[in-house]
C-alpha cells in the first residue's frame, strides 16, 4: 500500500495498491488504483477500484455517497481532499471512459466531465453481489496539505 483512502461518512479506512488486480489486490483487501491513471492530488483522474461485497469490501455503501460528500487520500507527502459531486449507478464494465483524464461515460456521455480537471473515480460492481454493471462516484480535488 502507498496511500490511505478514508471516507468519513461511511466510515471507510482502506489502504491504496496500485493495479487492479483480484488476485494481488482487490482479493486482499486493497483499494486498487488504475495504473493509466493520475496519482493522488495530480491533474487528471485519480482512479481506484474496490470491492463491494467480500475481501474487506471498502466500496460496498459508496452508492449513499453524495455531493459535498469528503473523501480523503493520505501519502507520505500529502493528504489529497476530494469532493464528490457526481456519480454514475450503473454502467457496462466495458465504460471505460470513467477512468479517463477527463472522466466521462462512452456509455452515457452525459455523465462526466468535459474539461480537464483535478478528479477522483472511485469504481465497483453493481448491484450487490453481481458484476454484471459498474457503479461510479465522481469527486473533485478541493485541496492539499503537505505532511
Amino acid at each position: 500500500a502507498y496511500a490511505i483512502l478514508r471516507i468519513p461518512r461511511l466510515g471507510v479506512v482502506a489502504p491504496v495498491a496500485q493495479g487492479v488486480g483480484k488476485r494481488g489486490v482487490l482479493d486482499k483487501g486493497y483499494i486498487g488504483h488504475y495504473p493509466q491513471t493520475a496519482q493522488p492530488g495530480q491533474a487528471g483522474n485519480f482512479a481506484v477500484a474496490g470491492h463491494r461485497n467480500t475481501h474487506g469490501e471498502p466500496f460496498r455503501y459508496i452508492n449513499r455517497l453524495r455531493s459535498g460528500d469528503e473523501v480523503r487520500v493520505e501519502t507520505r507527502e500529502a493528504v489529497y481532499l476530494y469532493v464528490v459531486d457526481k456519480g454514475l449507478a450503473r454502467t457496462a464494465p466495458r465504460d471505460t471512459g470513467v477512468i479517463a483524464n477527463v472522466p466521462r461515460s462512452i456509455v452515457r456521455p452525459s455523465a462526466g466531465y468535459s474539461e480537464p480537471g483535478y478528479y477522483l473515480t472511485l469504481t465497483t460492481c453493481t448491484p450487490e453481489y453481481s458484476s454484471t454493471y459498474r457503479l461510479v462516484v465522481w469527486g473533485k480535488l478541493k485541496s492539499m496539505r503537505p505532511r
